[in-house]
């Protein structure tokens, strides 16, 4: 069920929950701790959010399986969203540094999930010439 508040179409947990695969424990633990709150509440309480509230939960989603800590997650969205917000033409490139070692994190944290994939062929090759 879509509604609309500040004239953005706004949707509830539930949707978000199946467009991005993360359940509802999960997106409630996210505005909880304060990494991704929901633009807006219902006037019955429920969550509400925008295709923007959406976008950052994907970006959340795909450094889970890396290993990001939920205070990576919070930085990197801070980096995101200051480097986006920057239209003043004042200096980025602390911001672009920064997110430089995310990339670069990401980049090892891909390596090792790469290797144990190997390991784990290897191991299931093994285990199917028994």
């Amino acid at each position: 069920m879509s509604s609309h508040t500040s004239g953005h179409a706004t949707m509830h947990i539930g949707a978000v929950a199946e467009r991005t695969g993360l359940s509802l424990r999960t997106l409630r633990h996210y505005d909880d701790v304060g990494l991704v709150r929901p633009s807006g509440r219902s006037e019955g309480g429920f969550r509400l959010y925008t295709e923007e509230d959406v976008e950052r939960l994907l970006l959340v989603r795909r450094m889970k399986p890396l290993g990001f800590t939920l205070e990576e997650m919070a930085g990197l969205l801070d980096v995101a969203d200051r480097i986006a917000e920057n239209d003043t033409g004042t200096d980025v490139g602390p911001l672009r540094e920064r997110l430089e070692g995310y990339v670069t994190a990401a980049e090892q944290r891909r390596a090792e999930l790469a290797r144990k994939l190997d390991m784990a062929d290897e191991l299931i090759a093994l285990l199917r010439a028994l």
